[in-house]
């Protein structure tokens, strides 16, 4: 167990799960960093966005690579911290915008999806081939985290030796359940956050590919998980969202992990029963591979600490960066 070497105490402030929770989007102010975009065309014949920051130290210095979470992107709060707590430390960093995430159409029906793993792989198989002798840690955010431990699970054994440690915030390890549970009471309201964007694009989707009218019904969608049913399963071959669920939950992915890797997850997060936290902990306790850190509160994304509302700091990010640090530090030792 890699244990914290800085408490968290949760903001008195933030006192309920859904202000840690709404803080992230609505009170938190991160600035955007300088960071530049590139187009990789993928060996599909599409292309991938990805976000980069360089470090002054060069080539050799220590990269981080980000997975986003559901409709994530350059401009959510977790990324810019993370590229912030990388800049302090002299790493580089780069952000994976999935598909349907950037700022252009992609070419081919697909998108993204929770299970969708054969992107990141090659993202990570690419930097590795372009910094050999850089240290890589690997974070994934909510939908990302989850896409995260699916592809440390299945690919573990072939992921290239630069690729140190992992850390995944806030995942919804069962996507089913959480699906299920988002959209009680007040989590309505990220249920409707997220359609808002999801439906949009879906039918753009649609109208530049005549293949997938069927699939129009999506209009219709008043939960995710009526919109996974009509859209991300049929999409992607799945029978349908329960199908779906099943398949990309990452929660039968963890105990065969077999990077370092640290699972951040608040007891109190209102996109997940708390009960699968449970599940988590005996799945990975055979595994000394994977560390389990889930305090009773931060929400989802939060991890929201400091005394004064004006003066925040953030656990999440901080801790997330202390625990890939320490594995980069042994990379660059064991490689002089």
């Amino acid at each position: 167990m890699f244990a914290s070497s800085r408490p968290y105490r949760p903001a008195w402030w933030l006192p309920d799960p859904h202000s840690a929770t709404l803080w992230g989007r609505l009170g938190r102010r991160e600035p955007a960093p300088a960071m530049r975009l590139e187009r990789w065309d993928t060996p599909d014949g599409d292309f991938l966005e990805v976000a980069r920051v360089d470090s002054p130290e060069g080539a050799a210095a220590p990269r981080l690579l980000l997975f986003h979470g559901l409709e994530g992107g350059m401009h959510s709060h977790y990324a810019r911290a993370m590229f912030r707590e990388a800049g302090q430390r002299g790493w580089a960093a780069d952000l994976l915008l999935f598909r349907t995430c950037g700022t252009e159409a992609n070419r081919l029906p697909r998108s993204y999806h929770s299970g969708e793993t054969s992107d990141p792989l090659w993202i990570v198989q690419q930097l590795a081939r372009e910094f050999p002798d850089a240290p890589l840690g690997l974070m994934g955010v909510s939908l990302g985290g989850n896409v995260l431990c699916k592809l440390l699970g299945e690919y573990g054994d072939v992921l290239p030796k630069q690729v140190v440690g992992a850390v995944a915030m806030s995942v919804p390890f069962d996507l089913a359940r959480a699906s299920r549970h988002i959209g009680r009471g007040f989590g309505a309201i990220y249920e409707k956050f997220f359609l808002k964007s999801l439906i949009p694009k879906a039918l753009t989707k649609i109208d530049r590919h005549p293949e997938l009218a069927p699939l129009r019904r999506v209009q219709n969608a008043r939960t995710l998980w009526e919109f996974d049913d009509a859209f991300t399963a049929p999409l992607h071959g799945f029978r349908d969202a329960a199908d779906y669920y099943a398949r990309a939950s990452s929660l039968p992915y963890l105990a065969r992990i077999q990077l370092p890797t640290l699972l951040l997850n608040a007891v109190d997060d209102p996109f997940l029963p708390a009960d699968v936290l449970d599940e988590v902990r005996r799945a990975v306790r055979e595994n000394p591979r994977v560390d389990v850190e889930f305090p009773a509160r931060g929400g989802h994304v939060g991890f929201t600490s400091g005394r004064r509302p004006w003066n925040p700091w953030y656990y999440g990010e901080w801790r997330a960066a202390e625990f890939l640090g320490a594995r980069m530090q042994r990379f660059v030792r064991t490689s002089r």
